[in-house]
């Protein structure tokens, strides 16, 4: 790596130092010389181990940060071809976001109380609700606490929540052979068969919000049928952890399906006068067509992982039923 440090790339990106790497991979901090403002820049080096879907998927990743436009989603800057010591590849450049992760806030000895992960949360799911409701929708699957952003407090904003690692992107015209892409833990059950949908990113940010709250991540924590058992290891109240149990379902049909359902029930939730009790097998959403009949459009998976998958909403349809 030290042999990329000091070095310019397009005229215009000097790299600074690494902040991550995997095969054929490395995520470097660098400086934009001409505005001055720091930078994140992936480069996909040929190597021993590079293939061609390699490339085919870091193309794809880039043209999907380049169709997105939100606050909290790293934007697209650049792309261009680089040659380096180790070879030619490609690099990719977005906005840099300065902040910890939630695995690094968590590392630290930081917890968080029930205001606080109300309000990560509520961040999240409408950033997954952008995500799911673009055409084709975007299904990151690999949301977990290192894909989590939070920003420090300050006297003039509030802690910001960040969504990043857009990896490699699938569409729907490919026909190839689809291999299960994400983090064990985060995963919900339709994801090991390769099948990915919205309501597998409401899985992992269930499984995501358990972590934050026991302090142990989703693979630590006992399991029957498939259920992580966190009650006991988690001090939230009832509605929390029903509403939790409702995202971590294992079952497609009686899990939350739609980002935008899932908040409206937090929210109501929230508003309710102590006592009030919500039951995850019967949610109190506004149309039940809205659970059993999500939008019937194509699906584009995102992850920082290898090949992807796409599938339609209609595929999961003879899996939903009462």
């Amino acid at each position: 790596m030290a042999h990329l440090i000091n070095c310019v790339f397009h005229n215009r990106y000097r790299i600074d130092s690494l902040l991550g790497q995997q095969t054929g991979r490395r995520t470097c901090l660098a400086t934009d010389l001409q505005t001055g403002t720091a930078v994140v820049v992936k480069l996909l080096l040929f190597g021993p181990d590079f293939t061609w879907s390699d490339l085919k998927l870091f193309e794809r990743e880039a043209a999907v940060l380049k169709s997105l436009d939100h606050d909290a989603i790293p934007k697209y800057l650049d792309s261009f071809e680089v040659e380096t010591e180790l070879g030619k590849g490609f690099a990719l450049v977005q906005s840099y976001i300065k902040a910890k992760s939630l695995q690094q806030w968590m590392q630290s000895g930081r917890t968080f109380s029930e205001a606080e992960l109300r309000a990560i949360t509520t961040s999240l799911l409408k950033t997954l609700d952008y995500l799911h409701q673009r055409h084709p929708a975007v299904v990151h699957r690999d949301v977990k606490p290192s894909n989590i952003l939070l920003s420090d407090r300050s006297w003039w904003h509030s802690e910001r929540v960040y969504l990043v690692d857009f990896g490699s992107v699938q569409t729907a015209a490919h026909s190839g052979t689809r291999t299960v892409v994400g983090t064990y833990g985060y995963m919900p059950p339709e994801q090991f068969g390769g099948q990915t949908l919205p309501a597998s990113d409401l899985y992992a940010l269930g499984a995501t919000l358990i972590c934050l709250a026991s302090g142990q991540s989703p693979d630590q924590l006992p399991q029957r049928e498939m259920r992580l058992l966190f009650e006991s290891q988690v001090t939230l109240c009832l509605n929390w952890i029903n509403w939790l149990k409702w995202l971590t379902e294992p079952s497609l049909d009686r899990r939350a399906l739609l980002a935008k359902q899932a908040l409206e029930v937090l929210e109501q939730f929230s508003r309710s006068p102590l006592g009030t009790s919500f039951q995850p097998s019967q949610p109190p959403v506004t149309k039940e067509a809205d659970v059993l009949e999500p939008p019937q459009k194509p699906v584009l998976i995102v992850s920082g992982g290898s090949d992807q998958s796409l599938v339609t909403q209609s595929n999961i349809k003879n899996g939903i039923s009462r």
